[in-house]
């Protein structure tokens, strides 16, 4: 049962209403006046009584007015929802009610279905949100396993992967996401489902996805077509590009940016694309600027490839791909080129975009691959992002906080076309399989490439022939092994412990909808 408190000073007159209420179920406590009303909440633990879960109050009152009744309230039960019942709509008395935080406002005359459909707004909401969005997911709950069960293209599993994002978003990152536990339950169920025929499917198909996307017998964009796709055609047409490429960026998490970016920004075209494997940044980002495979890297620019086994960074040279990718095209665009690891030197990146007059600006954003390490790493981290719920919360609350927000917001002031990209996902590990490797196999727990690779996991996907999917041998028996959905590699040696560490951390690397179904958008200034 909810309690209702209504101040009025003609509270008599408001018999009717009062009676309605009851027989619905409401308990109704009444005050003529604003000290009578305060009384109400002064007492209400010393008495026993239930607390008040909603307020109706009179705005024009003798002696304390609704206004200064509505100051007190707030100062002693702030979180109560106040509705402000008013004969006047004078602008400068409705200005100071929003200013004091009223929930809502209603003009006399009420009637009772006006009252009805405001206790429902504002102390009833949680009940029918969570009953109407679990209605919807159970409707489609079944529509989501059929398409699980029959996708045979690449466009199939990309809606899956914006389906099953926005359920778990609805079921998830709703304020009353505790009242939706088995539908979160379900949506994690059909997430591993998914995953796990994602797979299966890869397997059977990607080295046909990479042989055939040379011929151009399918439709499909990869690492190295995102350039050409998305960057190029706007270059052709004038505009101004901003190139945004967050790394280890998953769908769901541009759906819960989404919002603020479109404060500044208009979405003209929200697409999908696939990134290669391994989904590391070594080989999917370097693909995207070069415009090349991870093999034709290392051919036709061995000074700008770097191996697994060498200790410099992987992905230093860039800058120096993406000319290699204008000339290779005989574009004649400038550009600028940034990589953010600070806020700091986003900043700078700011000020100096201002007064930047190349076509073509890219800047990377490194703070969610930072993000992902240093939650595998701290045990305070862990806790702060310890699911996929928590994970898109903090990537939401670092945007919202961040210099990168206000330079996406200068650079729709500056009138710049705003492609925002990824290089890879990432995904929540939680089964260790173990691998026998040699000691020179590299360290990334959802990927190895090396000689003798030995895995008896029957989920892993193995390419025994690199090449044939572009990808480099370091020796000439080399071999790459993936592991997929939610698995991780674990030697033999302390597997127990490795196996307890990396478990429930953000990985990349390896075959799932999160790493290598990933967000491609291109948004175009609002005009004010």
């Amino acid at each position: 049962m909810s309690r209702i408190l209504w101040v009025d000073d003609e509270i008599d007159l408001l018999q009717p209403y009062i009676i309605y209420l009851k027989g619905k179920g409401y308990e109704v406590t009444t005050a003529s006046n604003g000290e009578d009303a305060l009384d109400v909440f002064s007492n209400q633990h010393s008495d026993g009584s239930m607390p008040v879960d909603i307020v109706f109050l009179d705005e024009n009152m003798p002696g304390m007015t609704g206004l200064e009744t509505l100051q007190e309230i707030k100062r002693i039960r702030p979180e109560v929802p106040v509705v402000m019942i008013t004969k006047s709509e004078e602008e400068h008395i409705m200005e100071q009610a929003i200013g004091e935080k009223i929930t809502d406002y209603l003009i006399k005359p009420v009637n009772p279905s006006q009252i009805l459909l405001c206790l429902k707004k504002h102390i009833h909401q949680q009940e029918i949100v969570t009953e109407q969005v679990q209605q919807n997911y159970r409707q489609e709950w079944s529509d989501i396993s059929y398409m699980i069960d029959t996708a045979t293209t690449i466009e199939e599993w990309q809606a899956i992967e914006r389906t099953l994002s926005k359920w778990e978003i609805n079921l998830q990152d709703s304020e009353f996401s505790n009242q939706m536990a088995s539908m979160r339950s379900l949506i994690a169920d059909q997430r591993t489902q998914a995953n796990a025929a994602f797979a299966k499917w890869m397997m059977r198909n990607y080295v046909s996805i990479v042989e055939n996307r040379k011929t151009q017998e399918e439709n499909i964009i990869m690492s190295p077509d995102v350039m050409k796709h998305s960057v190029f055609p706007l270059l052709d047409k004038g505009e101004k590009v901003l190139l945004c490429v967050i790394d280890n960026f998953r769908y769901d998490q541009w759906k819960t940016i989404q919002p603020l970016i479109s404060e500044f920004y208009s979405i003209r075209t929200e697409e999908q694309y696939t990134s290669i494997l391994p989904t590391a940044t070594q080989y999917a980002r370097n693909a995207i600027f070069s415009g090349l495979m991870p093999l034709q890297i290392q051919e036709m620019f061995p000074q700008y490839w770097v191996e697994e086994g060498d200790e410099e960074s992987k992905n230093q040279y860039e800058k120096e791909l993406v000319q290699t990718l204008l000339d290779r095209y005989r574009r004649r665009e400038t550009f600028t080129y940034w990589k953010v690891n600070e806020s700091d030197f986003c900043e700078r990146v700011i000020q100096q975009l201002k007064g930047v007059q190349t076509p073509l600006n890219i800047v990377v954003f490194n703070f969610i691959d930072m993000l992902s390490h240093s939650r595998t790493e701290s045990k305070m981290m862990r806790e702060l992002a310890n699911d996929e719920a928590a994970y898109r919360s903090l990537t939401l609350s670092w945007f919202r906080h961040s210099p990168t927000c206000e330079l996406l917001r200068r650079a729709a002031e500056l009138g710049y076309t705003l492609v925002l990209t990824t290089d890879h996902g990432t995904t929540r590990v939680k089964n260790a399989v173990q691998i026998i490797a040699d000691k020179n196999t590299n360290t990334n727990i959802r990927y190895k490439v090396g000689k003798a690779l030995n895995c008896n996991a029957k989920t892993v996907m193995a390419i025994d022939q690199p090449k044939r999917v572009g990808l480099p041998c370091p020796n000439v028996s080399s071999s790459y092994m993936f592991c997929t959905s939610n698995d991780f590699f674990a030697y033999p040696n302390q597997f127990n412990y490795y196996a307890q560490y990396y478990r429930n951390t953000f990985q990349h690397g390896g075959v799932s909808l999160e790493e290598m179904i990933i967000p491609l958008v291109t948004m175009v200034p609002k005009k004010d």
